[in-house]
C-alpha cells in the first residue's frame, strides 16, 4: 500500500493507480510505476474565492464576430517561422521534442540569436549546460554578438520569478526534463514535475504575452518521454529528426493550433551550426547518370511544400527458407500491401524473393500517395527495367489493384518540371493538369497491372 497522502504514477503514459504494480494498467508499459506525494493543492489550482469582491457571470460569445489573425513574431529562421505557421504567435507554447544529439539546442540557439538580432527580447534558460558552455557554442557558430540573455537555472521557482521581473518576447527552456517545483516531492523529469513545470510556464506565457519554447527528450522509440500529457497543454508540437549517417534534420510539425500541421522545415548540420535548405528536392535526388532499375522518384507533399525524394528499391532471390522484408523510411505495413496487390493482381511473383525498400536521404514518408513510387520500385527491380531519368512517379493503390487520384496535382508537376522532369506516372486524373498542355507528358495508369505493363514494355506514351 502507498503512504498516506502518495500515489503511484507511470512515468511513461502519465496513468495513475493507489498501488504499485509491475505492469501499468493504463499503458502496459513495465516497471514504469514510480511512488510520488501529492501536494495538498498542486500549483496553479484554483485558488478559494477572495469575499468582498464581486464576480461576475461566464459571458458567451456567438460565431460570427470577427476575430483579427493573431500577430506573429518572425524569428529570422525562415524554415522554423514555416513550421510554425509564419512565425511565433505571442503567448503561445511550443514543445520541440527530438533524439538526443539531433541538434535541438543548436536549433533554438540559433533562432534565439536571429530574433534577437530582429530586435526581440529573448531569453535562453539552459537546465543542462552552464552559461559558459551555452555561450561558447554560441560563439563557434558565430552568434557571439547576438543579444541572447543566458541563465543557468534548474528550480522552477527562481525561473517564474525571473520571468516575471523582466518582459520577454520569446523564452527557451532547455529542457523540461530539468525543472522541479520545490512544493513536489517527486524527482526531477518525473510526470508529476514535468506537468507542473509545463503548466506554471504555459499560464505565464498566456499572462505576460510570452512565447515560450519547451524542449523535451525522446524515448526510444521516438515519442515524447515522460511528457505525452504537455502535448495536450501546449498550442504547436515540433520533432525535430535526423538519421545517423546523414547531415539533412528535418523539423516536423505534429500539432499546431496557430497553423498547418504536417509542415517541414529542412536544415543541413554543418561546422557553424544548422544551414537552412531552400530547395530539399534537389539533396533528396540521384545527381548522378542514368538512372538504374529498382529506382523511382516520388512527387510528394510534405505539409504546404512539394518535395521530390527517390524510392530505392531492390528484389533479390531468397538464400533462406524465409524471404525477408526491410523498409528504411516508409511503413512496413504499408509495404505489406502493395507487395500483396503487385502479386494477386499484376501477377508478379515476389513471396520467394528477399525486398528491400529505402527512401533516399534519411526522410521518412508517410502519404499514401507514394503506394505507387514504391510499387513502380519494386516492379523496376522485377523486371529489371529502368524508368526513364526524367519520369516522377505518384499515386495511392486501393486493394483491389486501382489507382487512385491524389490531391494537389499540379503542385506536384510544377515542382517536378521546375527540376527537369518531363514526363508522369500518375492517377488518370492527372491528364487534366495544365502541366499536361505544357509539354509534360503524363503516362496514366488506372490500375496497377496498366503502370507494371508500362514499366515492362518501357511504354510511356
Amino acid at each position: 500500500m502507498a503512504r498516506d497522502g502518495a500515489v503511484y504514477t507511470c512515468q511513461a503514459c502519465g496513468g495513475i493507480t493507489h498501488k504499485w504494480a509491475g505492469q501499468c494498467p493504463a499503458c502496459g508499459a513495465w516497471n514504469t510505476l514510480v511512488e510520488e506525494v501529492t501536494a495538498s493543492r498542486p500549483p496553479g489550482a484554483l485558488a478559494p474565492v477572495r469575499s468582498g469582491k464581486a464576480r461576475g457571470g461566464l459571458a458567451f460569445e456567438t460565431l460570427d464576430l470577427e476575430t483579427a489573425a493573431p500577430p506573429r513574431l518572425v524569428t529570422g529562421i525562415a524554415e522554423f517561422d514555416r513550421v510554425c505557421g509564419g512565425g511565433v504567435v505571442p503567448g503561445s507554447a511550443i514543445l520541440v521534442g527530438g533524439d538526443p544529439g539531433v541538434g535541438k539546442s543548436t536549433l533554438l540557439l540559433q533562432v534565439c540569436a536571429a530574433a534577437a538580432l530582429n530586435g526581440a527580447r529573448v531569453a535562453y534558460v539552459s537546465g543542462e549546460e552552464a552559461v559558459e558552455q551555452v555561450r561558447a557554442r554560441a560563439q563557434r557558430m558565430g552568434l557571439g554578438h547576438s543579444p541572447v540573455k543566458l541563465a543557468a537555472e534548474t528550480a522552477l521557482r527562481e525561473i517564474i520569478d525571473a520571468l516575471k521581473r523582466e518582459t520577454f518576447d520569446l523564452v527557451v527552456i532547455d529542457s523540461i526534463q530539468t525543472l522541479w517545483s520545490d512544493q513536489l516531492e517527486a524527482g526531477p523529469g518525473s510526470v508529476t514535475q514535468v506537468r507542473a513545470a509545463a503548466g506554471e510556464l504555459v499560464r505565464l506565457a498566456k499572462k505576460r504575452s510570452t512565447a515560450v519554447v519547451l524542449v523535451g527528450h525522446v524515448t526510444k522509440d521516438g515519442q515524447i518521454a515522460g511528457p505525452r500529457v504537455v502535448e495536450h497543454m501546449v498550442d504547436a508540437v515540433l520533432s525535430f529528426e535526423g538519421e545517423r549517417g546523414y547531415p539533412f534534420r528535418i523539423l516536423r510539425g505534429a500539432k499546431n493550433r496557430f497553423g498547418a500541421t504536417d509542415e517541414i522545415g529542412v536544415f543541413e548540420m554543418g561546422d557553424s551550426g544548422l544551414r537552412e535548405v531552400k530547395n530539399p528536392s534537389a539533396l533528396f535526388l540521384n545527381e548522378g547518370g542514368q538512372r538504374s532499375a529498382g529506382a523511382a522518384v516520388f512527387a510528394g507533399i510534405e505539409g504546404s511544400r512539394p518535395v521530390l525524394v527517390e524510392f530505392q528499391a531492390l528484389v533479390a532471390p531468397s538464400a533462406y527458407g524465409t524471404p525477408r522484408r526491410a523498409v528504411v523510411g516508409w511503413d512496413s505495413g504499408r509495404l505489406a500491401m502493395v507487395l500483396a496487390v503487385l502479386e494477386s493482381r499484376c501477377g508478379l511473383s515476389l513471396g520467394a524473393r528477399d525486398v528491400y525498400l529505402n527512401v533516399a536521404g534519411g526522410l521518412r514518408i508517410t502519404e499514401p500517395a507514394a503506394d505507387l513510387a514504391a510499387a513502380a520500385a519494386l516492379a523496376s527491380s522485377a523486371l529489371d527495367q529502368p524508368l526513364p531519368q526524367d519520369c516522377v512517379v505518384f499515386g495511392e493503390i486501393s486493394l483491389s489493384g486501382d489507382v487512385r487520384a491524389v490531391g494537389r496535382t499540379d503542385a506536384r508537376l510544377k515542382e517536378a518540371a521546375k527540376l527537369g522532369f518531363g514526363r508522369a506516372l500518375a492517377p488518370n486524373a492527372a491528364k487534366d493538369s495544365a502541366l499536361s498542355d505544357a509539354g509534360f507528358s503524363v503516362a496514366s495508369a488506372t490500375r496497377l497491372a496498366d503502370a507494371v505493363r508500362r514499366i515492362g514494355d518501357n511504354d510511356w506514351r
